[in-house]
């Protein structure tokens, strides 16, 4: 009897590296003349999984971002996982900016792609497990083709596999 061939799907973001990135992006903006005399803050509410951004104006905001979007791809850390929500002006003439960092895959996304296999008929079971996928086969060519729908898809988070038995 053949045995079962299985993998679990994940999107994961090391807070270690973002926790770096932050520190290298509040060092760049401490030294670039556009931000001479304006407080900038990046801040990581680990508990909450958000980045928080506060400027002098919505300009600085966005070059404050642009500077933390480098800085994170530099680590290797996939930008699909940091969505930036709208800015908003906050007390003392500043705009302030949350970016979601999405940690996990969402059911929706899952849901998304259980569908996006199953449509391809293949001898793969996919199910979700909390915030990971399981994916098993009897055949470890099946599996190979699992994992290239699902790169191959664009389902707005970044997956890696993990756990290969």
């Amino acid at each position: 009897m053949a045995s079962e061939f299985s993998f679990d799907v994940v999107s994961k973001v090391d807070f270690n590296l973002v926790d770096e990135a932050i520190a290298t992006a509040l060092k760049e903006i401490i030294n670039r003349y556009d931000f001479k005399g304006i407080t900038s803050e990046i801040s990581l509410d680990r508990k909450a999984n958000v980045i928080n951004l506060q400027s002098a104006d919505e300009y600085k905001l966005k070059a404050l971002y642009e500077v933390l979007q480098t800085k994170l791809v530099k680590r290797g850390l996939p930008l699909k996982n940091f969505q930036p929500q709208k800015a908003e002006n906050a007390l003392g003439a500043t705009a302030k900016q949350q970016v979601k960092v999405q940690n996990g895959i969402p059911q929706d996304k899952a849901k998304e792609m259980v569908k996006a296999v199953k449509e391809h008929k293949l001898k793969a079971n996919v199910s979700i497990q909390g915030d990971t996928l399981r994916v098993t086969s009897k055949s470890k060519d099946e599996l190979q083709t699992v994992m290239g729908i699902l790169r191959a898809g664009d389902f707005g988070v970044t997956v890696q596999f993990d756990n290969f038995r």
